[in-house]
């Protein structure tokens, strides 16, 4: 079997919230209207990638998870493990919670949904909700009855450059002006607890879930502690953002290439890879790839050296162990 990354192109997604800034900041041909999401590396059934290169081109991830499993390490898991999104908040997201393992199993058929954000892009003085400020889950429901968003609701500035780990159970949304990557468990399990009382074109209000939502939330929120550490490789940089025992199901790290930078696989599984700055080259085996912002692959376990070329920053992910 061939060494060689897996292209993949995206599945775009409309939202309510959305806009056009992934076509003017991405160069990607998406369709008409507010587009809000881009789902770069996913086998979900809601947005499934396809490969775009090499001896896989034209299938898709998730069935390529199943049929090829000695690309992803020998997954013990039924189904592709982590999503890779770009968000693009044109306006603000509803105020919402996602589930863990259990209860999305029990109640949705679906991985629980532990997610993180890379900002890419953040207007001056944006913020998230993030968090909230009750003590007990008797008076977190109080004020998610008598809807005292201001009272219940934590906020969070943000700047391009930072990094935002938000476990299962953590209330968020982004706000207005800001972009950002997200890595997450492969789910699309939303529980809305406010939408600012909008309404679609047709002026129907979107859904909320306060029952599943309040079964889900952690009372009392905790403001994650992550121990990030930041090597010199060369002329390169590499931040761990997030990893194990602080995130069970995957490990985040910023590549800050200049230059040359020499990799090896070591006992990662597979690798999910997104430049989201600048411009370069990644080099398998005997071949040489082009990689500008917004580019998205995988690096398959047959792979287990390579070498980045340029000027350019990568966010890669992977699952921990046991965890695919």
């Amino acid at each position: 079997m061939k060494q060689e990354p897996l292209f993949l192109k995206p599945v775009f997604h409309e939202k309510i919230w959305g806009g056009r800034n992934l076509k003017t900041d991405f160069g990607y041909d998406i369709p008409e209207g507010k587009i809000g999401e881009c789902w770069a590396i996913s086998g979900h059934p809601h947005g499934v990638s396809v490969v775009t290169n090499g001896q896989f081109a034209g299938q898709n991830l998730a069935d390529l998870f199943h049929d090829q499993p000695i690309l992803f390490g020998h997954p013990t898991g039924d189904r592709f493990p982590l999503l890779t999104k770009i968000l693009d908040a044109n306006g603000k997201l509803s105020v919402q919670v996602h589930p863990a393992d259990d209860y999305a199993m029990a109640h949705e058929n679906e991985l629980g949904k532990t997610e993180c954000w890379y900002v890419l892009k953040a207007k001056p003085g944006a913020y998230l909700i993030y968090g909230h400020k009750a003590k007990t889950k008797e008076e977190l429901e109080k004020l998610i009855d008598e809807e005292k968003w201001n009272q219940l609701l934590g906020k969070l500035t943000v700047k391009t450059g930072d990094f935002v780990y938000v476990p299962s159970g953590t209330i968020h949304a982004l706000t207005e002006g800001i972009e950002v990557l997200e890595t997450q468990q492969s789910s699309d399990v939303t529980y809305r607890l406010y939408d600012y009382d909008r309404t679609d074109d047709q002026g129907n209000k979107r859904e909320l879930h306060l029952g599943p939502a309040k079964d889900v939330i952690t009372v009392p929120f905790k403001l994650p502690k992550l121990h990030q550490k930041t090597e010199q490789v060369a002329n390169s940089t590499i931040t761990t953002l997030v990893t194990a025992p602080d995130s069970p199901y995957f490990t985040v790290k910023k590549l800050t290439i200049f230059g040359d930078l020499p990799q090896t696989r070591n006992e990662v599984p597979f690798t999910l890879c997104s430049v989201v700055a600048g411009d370069g080259q990644i080099t398998v085996g005997d071949q040489t790839y082009n990689l500008k912002r917004g580019t998205h692959f995988i690096l398959p376990n047959n792979v287990q050296t390579w070498t980045w070329h340029g000027k350019m920053v990568v966010i890669i992910s992977y699952p921990n162990e046991g965890k695919y």
